[in-house]
């Protein structure tokens, strides 16, 4: 099957601050590993260096910034960006689907990707799915002129997919179609050792976006009220990554050192540092205020790391397993009663759980599920 994939989240640098885009470039190698000709259609800011040994065709379109996110259809002063970036796209989807030929267009996500997948459709009868994103849905579904043409992007759709169960529902209710739980999860490499430890003192980490949808301020504040004893228990927490709280992080970690206690800063982390720090530690804290399944579970699935979660999301649903810690609410007390009740047990106990949750993050699947269930559906159109 020929597939031309458009993503607004390509990454041309895997330097860890790519976000939702972390995975992308590995879904599209696995489809082309399956033996699938596949051609990305992304937006760049400079020219990738080439690499001459894929099979994949890339089709780049040039913005001023990224992540296009930071645009807002609410914001006058981005109108014009908007109506650029999207008149650019128009262009390189006539160039992409005119060269290419594909047999389907994948659009990751919704917005604006969708849009250019549904106008291909209408040219070029190219039949579309779309994988939507949390932010497609739960920021732009709620922009009313919006939300009426995200409707009609999702409705002209063959196939729907979304990255985690409550989203697959939302998608749903706003589309009045099915929508197909599709996991996203990339393939880190082989790196570290199982869990070993079956008492404290415990490491910790964090690795994600500071930004407060992820928490990392209830992080911070609840690492500022553990006590002497507790930290008596912890060996060290390491927290990853940047965004734009980073003042702040900076900030608070400061303070922790400066009274001594075992915490260390560090910036993105690449596949292979993000393996790394999540096979050093005991346990992986996911302080999220909001959240579908982040990327970072199913990293920690992947090496065998137990999670320490808000309930939030698909996170109830996913530690039922007793493949980790769910706290009880979405606050600084319930993730500070979390992290002391975590270090009186033992993180052998999650293992067992954490071996089953990790199948339905294999990579190899989630592409074989993605062309079995749209080759079925364009098949139904003929």
């Amino acid at each position: 099957m020929k597939v031309l994939l458009i993503s607004t989240s390509f990454p041309t640098k895997e330097d860890g601050s790519e976000a939702a885009g972390s995975f992308v470039k590995d879904f599209v190698e696995e489809l082309s590993h399956q033996g699938h000709q596949v051609a990305v259609m992304a937006p760049v800011t400079e020219v990738p260096a080439e690499n001459k040994k894929t099979k994949i065709k890339y089709y780049w379109f040039f913005v001023p910034a990224l992540p296009l996110s930071l645009l807002s259809p609410k914001n006058p002063k981005d109108w014009m960006p908007i109506i650029n970036t999207l008149f650019k796209g128009k262009k390189i989807v006539d160039k992409a689907v005119k060269e290419f030929k594909p047999d389907h267009i994948f659009a990751l996500w919704a917005l604006p990707s969708g849009h250019w997948a549904r106008y291909a459709k209408k040219r070029y009868e190219v039949p579309y799915s779309i994988w939507a994103l949390g932010s497609d849905i739960w920021s732009l579904g709620k922009v009313p002129i919006v939300k009426s043409y995200l409707k009609l992007v999702l409705q002209d759709a063959t196939h729907l997919f979304a990255d985690g169960y409550q989203l697959a529902d939302d998608v749903k209710t706003i589309s009045g179609k099915h929508c197909e739980f599709l996991p996203s999860t990339r393939q880190l490499p082989v790196c570290g050792l199982p869990l070993t430890k079956t008492e404290a003192p415990y490491r910790f980490c964090f690795l994600g976006r500071w930004h407060p949808n992820k928490g990392i301020d209830l992080l911070l504040e609840a690492l500022h009220l553990l006590e002497d004893k507790d930290w008596e228990k912890i060996e060290e927490v390491r927290i990853a990554g940047g965004g734009p709280m980073e003042d702040y992080v900076k900030e608070q970690v400061n303070k922790l050192q400066s009274q001594n206690r075992p915490v260390t800063l560090l910036g993105f982390q690449d596949k292979f540092g993000a393996a790394e720090l999540l096979t050093w530690t005991d346990y992986v804290i996911i302080p999220s205020r909001i959240e579908s399944i982040p990327v970072i579970f199913s990293d920690a699935m992947q090496v065998i790391r137990p999670v320490i979660a808000m309930p939030v999301g698909d996170m109830p649903y996913l530690l039922v397993n007793n493949n980790g810690v769910l706290i009880d609410s979405v606050s600084v007390g319930s993730l500070l009663k979390g992290l002391r009740n975590t270090l009186e047990k033992s993180s052998m106990i999650f293992t067992h759980g954490i071996k089953k949750s990790k199948t339905k993050f294999y990579l190899n699947k989630i592409a074989s599920k993605f062309i079995s269930l749209i080759d079925q559906l364009d098949k139904s159109k003929l």
